[in-house]
């Protein structure tokens, strides 16, 4: 494995660019589309469950949101208004059954934590993606 002082910049391993559209997008950002994300899921289910608080259900409007819209489009909302999204690996389709693993991992929150030197959390490297920029 190639530790990061072999390593030019994150992504480079997958040939991707330094900088710019179709580069590794930083942690930050990353941490930024999911609090949007959560908000406006949170957000929706209040929608449903008022007057009361939504609790649990805006975990399953999370789940919900985050399978449909990374399966169909590659990114969640709050991903495209960061100007990220899921980029899988390896020539294969953008749609398939990867997104319901990555999401179960990211919901633990920590497999997004361990990043390796482009800069994947684990579920990325575990469901063979990468989040690039899209601007």
């Amino acid at each position: 494995m190639a530790s990061a002082q072999d390593q030019a910049y994150p992504g480079s391993r997958l040939g991707l660019p330094r900088t710019g559209v179709g580069s590794v997008a930083p942690l930050g950002v990353r941490i930024g589309a999911f609090v949007i994300d959560l908000l406006l899921s949170g957000l929706i289910a209040l929608l449903f469950t008022r007057p009361e608080l939504p609790r649990n259900w805006s975990l399953l409007v999370w789940v919900l949101m985050t399978v449909i819209a990374v399966g169909i489009f590659g990114f969640t909302p709050g991903q495209a208004i960061c100007g990220i999204r899921v980029a899988p690996l390896g020539g294969r389709a953008l749609v398939g059954l990867w997104v319901i693993p990555r999401v179960a991992l990211t919901f633990v929150i920590v497999p997004p934590l361990l990043t390796d030197v482009d800069g994947r959390g684990l579920h990325d490297r575990l469901c063979r993606t990468v989040v690039i920029r899209t601007r």
